[in-house]
């Protein structure tokens, strides 16, 4: 993977269902980060792995007639999965030529698992896209949990944010978050909601304001509020829906383990909850 370019935004292929839509939203942060998309597929070299469907994933019809040859068979030796692979990537290079706007590409074909090419490019990459169904071993919290580098997860279809909810708590990730935001070009045009789901005191109220204020010294156009209410995923999802928000915005994992056990994770609610893309921060 000599050729991995540093600043890029990097579409993982590796969820069938999401090709497209971790195309378009990669696609998306490109224009808004001014940088290139590093296209890249992740299969681990084993001997008779099963086929994935990847038939039909892209509108391209070339060469989808050998993508179905591929998954028509119940297993693939190592040369029809770098066959397959090498097929879906230039797929993904077309698909992203035949867009009005002029994007700059390279692949990136990592015969290993999805998380060993993640920790690849975690140190270099300005940002990382998946699909929310992830197929491989590894569950999606998990990859999360390892990056060191923001991940924007997307349903499909992936349908470009005009407003975004920033879930600020006052935790170190979170003002890690803020700082990110505040430098950032990937949140400029649009409406953020700074949202801090806490009880109603002086700290809380100091802490969401001083937040707020750095948000629109940075340029950015947005609005505060205050939930005072026990259940975070619940008011979270509740104030995204009520103000037809397109972009979750939040740290990833903040928690203590220990606290994660006992009353369950926060981004792990967030993330089976939330219809909309989600862009976690790695904890600090």
């Amino acid at each position: 993977m000599s050729n991995l370019k540093p600043d890029s935004v990097i579409a993982c292929l590796d969820c069938p269902d999401h090709v497209q839509a971790v195309l378009d939203a990669s696609m998306w942060a490109s224009i808004r980060l001014q940088a290139p998309i590093g296209l890249l597929h992740s299969v681990p070299s084993l001997q008779q792995k099963a086929a994935v469907d990847y038939s039909g994933c892209l509108n391209i019809d070339d060469e989808n007639a050998l993508l179905d040859q591929f998954t028509a068979k119940e297993h693939l030796s190592n040369s029809e999965l770098k066959a397959q692979g090498k097929l879906l990537l230039h797929q993904a290079t077309t698909y992203c030529e035949q867009q009005p706007h002029k994007f700059k590409t390279y692949t990136l074909h990592r015969h290993e698992n999805l998380s060993d090419s993640i920790d690849y490019v975690d140190d270099k990459a300005q940002l990382i896209v998946i699909g929310h169904h992830v197929t491989c071993k590894s569950t999606l919290s998990q990859l999360i949990r390892l990056s060191h580098c923001p991940i924007l997860v997307t349903h499909a279809p992936f349908l470009p944010p005009t407003t975004a909810l920033f879930a600020f708590d006052n935790s170190p990730t979170s003002h890690k978050l803020l700082n990110w935001l505040c430098k950032t070009a990937l949140v400029r045009a649009l409406t953020v909601h700074i949202v801090m789901v806490a009880k109603e005191n002086s700290e809380n109220c100091d802490a969401l304001r001083e937040a707020y204020a750095r948000l629109k010294q940075a340029g950015i156009k947005c609005k505060k509020t205050l939930l005072d209410c026990r259940d975070v995923t619940a008011a979270l999802n509740y104030y995204q829906s009520k103000n037809d928000i397109g972009l979750l915005m939040t740290g990833a994992f903040g928690q203590p383990r220990l606290l994660e056990l006992l009353k369950g994770s926060e981004t792990k609610k967030l993330l089976g909850s939330t219809k909309t893309p989600y862009l976690l921060f790695p904890k600090a």
